[in-house]
C-alpha cells in the first residue's frame, strides 16, 4: 500500500482502504504475536506440513487482500460513495466477532492457567518442594459464553469477524469473500473432527446437545 499506488498513478488511497488494512493488521497482531507470545500459557506442537500449509495460505491471502487494497480494488473516494452505512455495519460485525473470538480464546486459556495454579499449589505444599515443572495437559469442556451451545465458538466468532470485513469491502470484494469461504471450508472439518474427539473423551452425555461450531446447525 506504500509502493503499488504510485505505479498506478494513485496519489492517495481512500481512507476505507486503510481502514480495512488496519482491521486485517489488528487481527493478525493479536493472532500471530500477542496471543502465542504473551497470552497462551503453553502451546501444543505443530506438524511441519501443517505449518507450511498455514504459512502458504497466509502469504497468498495477505497478498490478495493487500493488492486489492493497494490499488487493484477501489482506489478513489468515489469508489466508496454511499458506503458509509455498510462500513459502519461491517465494523460492528467485525468487532463483535473479534471480541467474541478473544473472549472464547481466553476461556480455553483459563483451563490451562487453572491447571498451572493447581500444580503450583501442589508443588509448594509441604513435602512437595522441587516437583514444580511443566504444566500437565488438562482437558475440560468449557461452559461459559457460546461454549454452552457449541464446542468451537472461537471458530464461529472468527467467521463473524471476517464476514464483517467482507461487508465493509462490499459483496464484490473478491479477496474478502474468498477469505470467508476458505475459513469456513477449512475450519468446519476441524470442528466436526474435534466434536468427535470430545465425545470420545468425555462421552455423549457430557457433550449433550452442543453443536460443533454453529449454534443449532452444525
Amino acid at each position: 500500500m506504500f509502493t503499488i499506488p504510485a505505479t498506478h498513478g494513485i496519489q492517495k488511497l481512500p481512507a476505507a482502504n486503510w481502514l480495512m488494512a488496519a482491521l486485517f493488521s489488528i487481527h493478525y497482531i493479536y493472532r500471530a504475536i500477542i496471543s502465542p507470545l504473551f497470552l497462551n500459557p503453553s502451546m501444543s506442537p505443530i506438524h511441519p506440513f501443517i505449518l507450511v500449509c498455514a504459512l502458504s495460505f497466509q502469504v497468498i491471502n495477505g497478498t490478495c487482500i493487500g493488492g486489492y487494497l493497494a490499488g487493484y480494488g477501489p482506489s478513489t473516494q468515489e469508489d466508496w460513495a454511499g458506503a458509509t452505512i455498510r462500513i459502519q455495519l461491517g465494523l460492528l460485525i467485525f468487532f463483535a466477532g473479534f471480541i467474541g473470538n478473544m473472549y472464547h480464546d481466553d476461556e480455553l486459556r483459563e483451563i490451562r492457567r487453572a491447571a498451572a495454579r493447581n500444580q503450583k499449589r501442589k508443588a509448594e505444599a509441604p513435602g512437595q518442594k522441587g516437583k514444580e515443572g511443566k504444566v500437565d495437559k488438562v482437558y475440560e469442556v468449557p461452559q461459559n459464553g457460546l461454549f454452552r451451545l457449541v464446542l468451537y465458538p472461537h471458530f464461529f466468532c472468527e467467521w463473524i469477524e471476517w464476514c464483517g470485513f467482507w461487508v465493509i469491502g462490499g459483496l464484490a470484494c473478491v479477496p474478502a469473500r474468498t477469505f470467508v469461504i476458505n475459513e469456513i471450508t477449512t475450519m468446519t472439518p476441524r470442528a466436526l473432527s474435534g466434536k468427535r474427539w470430545y465425545i470420545k473423551r468425555f462421552g455423549k452425555e457430557k457433550i449433550g446437545s452442543k453443536r460443533a461450531v454453529i449454534p443449532g446447525l452444525i
